[in-house]
């Protein structure tokens, strides 16, 4: 039995070589590999590896080698035809039988690929022909030199209508396969005519770098600015990332971005940062499927305005009923009026690194989406909330995932609730408005003291958000920091906002990298301080971040307060009289309005 070449394409695309392999084999990942004893032969050390990659397995031992097709096939002793009918019943796909006439389709399939290459190459050679004059300063004129351009294979359209169509047919190439390859738009009327004119071009690829499309950036002031290819045999816009094949070697260290557009892709390649994007649309469950492929964690950046809080809702919600243990997804936002692209021109590589290591996990998304601008200082409010959360968890299939969602988020809201309680005395901020807080500081577990934890909480979200600086800085100069280290890093940040420089995150880094601080920050932005901390996190909101810092702030002060009520009980011991007891009821009195309630991680 003969299955289509693109319907086994498909196949290996939707399975992980690694999952199906796992299930017989125990496998370690080395680098960009997995590897394990080999399942053919009898060996005590590992020869075996998975390169996922590139969809193939390898036994340097016996020789055995393969891609998904072929470990079922020798793995379960099946017959070509039976390996593809037991994968696609895993994938959920249905095979194909493979009739004259798509075997011609097949065969025009993989002309459809050369055409698509001729049509580049001839793209490629217009941008460096006069007609391709501005187009090549425009290119120039965003920082792309020559070998960029080589390297992504950018061209130009020329703004006439039968270019590209002439070229094509001068190398006898037939006009049907031509429009089959969505370059020509046929009229009702008239001779077809090419699709693209006037454009920049950016040609896409699939997985494997082969060349399936393009996206053209229109020249000037017409409409619309971007144009991609139409759906056709090769090309599947809900399928595609542009990008895939060049941020595939990068993504095995386990980082890779989500960005919109072709140009923001390129600088984050050009800065050796992995990078993909979809094509003018959201993500879609098959793009999703494919970014899972490449890390168990990619970073989606968004814009900080509401367009691109409602970009991450439909996000959420589309990766909600598809996560499963292992893989998830985390959200980075922006600076105001930046894109990847301007972002890294403008304040280097090191800038968009920063966002992207404090990128939110989905989780905390889904919880700051969820209070956002509600109320829940009632108990039909706190229901209301409850019954919110609980929906969204109900969509996530996995029950593993599912339970530890529900788990985290009641945690949260048991927390919230508890913190917008009405009626304390001298409440202030989301206590007080009876909006959902942040969460507390979880109990350290890593043996770090719990003043030093919460001295590394109040300056972690100060570095990741220096506009709250002028809010806080009475307090933060009354403080002095139990780790020298600290205070010192303290101190700086204070020297910092007293200069006439900007307050901006990586403007601040940079000086306190200048001053000496390169280590203590890498130690103070990473997981050992979001784990306990997530609002201090960059992609975090302005208010979320001083909300969090204002608690983390009171339950610090907590410690002054202890000592004092432990040295006025000492006195009170020694020195019976009315004013040791008023000064001891005093600060009794303040330790019951001061959070009493909260718990304190220790």
């Amino acid at each position: 039995m003969a299955f289509p070449p693109q319907f086994l394409d498909e196949l290996r695309g939707r399975l992980s070589l690694a999952s199906v392999i796992g299930r017989r084999v125990r496998l370690t990942r080395r680098g960009r590999e997995y590897t394990g004893l080999c399942p053919f032969h009898n060996e005590k050390t590992p020869s075996f590896t998975v390169n996922e990659e590139k969809g193939f397995f390898h036994c340097f031992g016996c020789g055995a080698h393969g891609d998904v097709v072929g470990f079922e096939m020798r793995a379960a002793n099946l017959s070509f035809p039976e390996a593809v009918e037991r994968l696609a019943a895993e994938a959920g796909v249905v095979p194909p039988q493979e009739s004259r006439e798509e075997r011609e389709r097949s065969r025009r399939q993989a002309s459809l690929y050369d055409v698509v290459e001729a049509a580049c190459a001839w793209f490629e050679r217009q941008l460096r022909q006069p007609v391709g004059r501005a187009a090549l300063a425009y290119l120039q004129g965003r920082g792309l030199d020559d070998e960029s351009i080589a390297r992504f294979r950018l061209g130009f359209a020329p703004d006439g209508r039968s270019g590209l169509a002439e070229a094509l047919r001068a190398q006898g190439i037939p006009r049907e396969l031509v429009l089959e390859a969505g370059l020509l738009i046929d009229p009702d009327r008239g001779d077809p005519y090419d699709r693209f004119r006037g454009r920049v071009m950016f040609p896409i690829g699939d997985r494997r770098g082969r060349l399936i499309a393009f996206g053209g950036r229109i020249m000037g002031e017409g409409q619309p600015k971007y144009l991609n290819s139409p759906e056709t045999p090769l090309f599947h816009k809900g399928a595609v990332l542009y990008g895939h094949s060049l941020a595939r070697s990068g993504a095995a260290d386990g980082l890779l971005a989500v960005v919109e557009g072709y140009m923001d892709v390129i600088a984050m390649l050009r800065a050796e940062i992995p990078a993909v994007a979809p094509l003018g649309t959201a993500l879609t469950e098959r793009q999703l499927e494919e970014l899972w492929r490449l890390v168990p964690e990619p970073v989606l950046c968004f814009d900080g305005d509401a367009a691109g809080q409602r970009a991450a809702a439909r996000a959420v919600e589309r990766a909600l009923p598809l996560l499963r243990p292992g893989h998830s997804l985390r959200f980075a936002v922006l600076p105001p009026s930046e894109d990847p692209d301007t972002l890294i021109a403008g304040k280097g590589p090191a800038a968009m690194r920063a966002i992207l290591d404090g990128a939110e996990p989905l989780v905390d998304v889904l919880w700051r989406l969820g209070v956002s601008g509600r109320r829940v200082d009632t108990p039909e409010r706190r229901a209301a909330l409850d019954r919110h959360f609980e929906d969204a968890v109900q969509r996530i299939a996995d029950r593993s995932v599912q339970q530890h969602y529900r788990q985290a988020l009641r945690e949260r809201l048991w927390e919230s609730f508890r913190a917008a309680r009405p009626g304390r005395r001298g409440a202030t901020g989301p206590r007080a408005s009876g909006r959902a807080a942040p969460p507390p500081p979880p109990p350290a577990r890593d043996g770090l003291p719990v003043d030093a934890l919460r001295e590394r909480i109040l300056l972690a979200v100060l570095v990741n958000h220096p506009s709250l600086l002028e809010r806080v800085e009475e307090r933060l100069g009354g403080l002095r920091f139990s780790d020298n280290d600290l205070d010192n890093l303290r101190q700086e940040i204070l020297k910092h906002l007293h200069s006439a420089a900007p307050l901006d995150s990586v403007v601040l880094r940079r000086y306190l990298v200048a001053s000496g601080f390169a280590r203590l920050l890498a130690s103070l932005l990473g997981p050992g301080t979001y784990v306990h901390a997530p609002f201090a996190r960059s992609a975090v909101a302005d208010e979320t971040a001083l909300a969090g810092w204002e608690h983390a702030y009171s339950l610090y002060m907590q410690k002054d307060l202890k000592a004092d009520i432990d040295r006025a009980e000492q006195r009170l011991a020694s020195e019976m009289s009315d004013e040791s007891y008023s000064f001891f009821q005093a600060l009794k009195n303040q330790e019951q309005d001061d959070d009493d309630e909260r718990e304190v991680p220790g």
